[in-house]
């Protein structure tokens, strides 16, 4: 993982396409601007674990313990989260 401090108005650059700059730092949040290329998608992570979410539980069984152990992953990876989570089990 790549940390790099940024005041508001500053930004970096990601490949050949994609910008984040940081335009407000408040006590609690930062709001960034992400400028992506349309095929690009750009979604918060905390939706992307939900339609991982959802995604299994419309699945099969066998499609459920793999969709399972990737949700598992991805929670392993976020920081400041609990890692004694299980899922489907």
């Amino acid at each position: 993982m790549l940390v790099i401090r940024r005041r508001p108005g500053e930004s970096i650059v990601i490949g050949d396409g994609i910008e984040v700059q940081v335009t407000e730092i408040s006590a609690t949040r930062v709001k960034l601007c992400i400028t992506a290329p349309r095929e690009v998608a750009v979604i918060r992570k905390e939706v992307f674990l939900i339609r991982e979410a959802n995604l299994a539980a419309a699945a099969g069984p066998e499609e459920i313990a793999e969709l399972a152990d990737r949700f598992r992953n991805k929670l392993l990876k976020v920081p400041g989260k609990r890692t004694d989570m299980t899922v489907g089990r």
